[in-house]
């Protein structure tokens, strides 16, 4: 994201692995990758395609390309390794790196609350991202809307769906201004999660809707 386009969860991967994205996106995806193995092993598949790529390039001589290699193994390989090591207490909501990034946990969040049934803080613009923290009450619809950029929400506890699925803790929605989606909170507890995005976004829904959502 900031001037890159990314629409899928594998290309979220991929610039975490070459390591182009802004410190908010790359907290949200290391946290990610503690709560989800299979996206673990993606990425380890990712850097080992980085480096037979690297080890392929002709112009340097083996010696210099094995140092080469070696150099980008040992600076990337361990971003993944560091996030499956240091998962986070059993009885804590956020992932360690995300915890790091914030300094609390999910009890201890100073919600603001910005219409009922949403609560939010809000960490400001970091690096060209606006970054924030958001609680949804169960059954909670949020008003449909797209966005002029990246969004991604990494849902923390509870679940939430929209058109294109159903979110679960350590899931990754993924959108853009291809995406006009209208999410639903599960039934049963709230949805706290952490959102990164490059550009606002903007409501689609009719007025009716949208007042209806807001009232909750």
């Amino acid at each position: 994201m900031v001037r890159e386009h990314i629409d899928t969860l594998d290309s979220l991967l991929a610039r975490y692995v070459a390591g182009t994205l802004p410190t908010p996106a790359r907290v949200l995806v290391e946290a990610h990758l503690e709560l989800k193995p299979e996206s673990r092993i993606r990425v380890r598949d990712l850097e080992a395609m980085a480096g037979l790529e690297l080890m392929q390039c002709e112009p340097a001589p083996l010696a210099d390309r094995d140092a080469m290699l070696a150099t980008v193994l040992a600076s990337q390989a361990p971003q993944a390794a560091a996030a499956q090591a240091a998962a986070s207490p059993a009885d804590r909501v956020f992932p360690k790196a995300l915890y790091d990034f914030v300094g609390f946990d999910a009890e201890d969040v100073p919600w603001r609350t910005r219409m009922p049934g949403f609560r939010e803080y809000d960490l400001g613009d970091i690096e060209g991202c606006h970054v924030s923290l958001f609680w949804l009450k169960p059954g909670r619809t949020v008003p449909a809307h797209t966005h002029e950029g990246s969004e991604l929400s990494l849902v923390l506890d509870g679940a939430f769906s929209d058109a294109r699925g159903h979110y679960r803790r350590g899931d990754i929605s993924v959108a853009d201004d291809s995406v006009d989606h209208r999410p639903s909170v599960d039934l049963g507890r709230p949805c706290i999660g952490f959102a990164v995005m490059d550009a606002p976004l903007k409501l689609t829904g009719s007025f009716r809707q949208l007042i209806g959502d807001i009232i909750g």
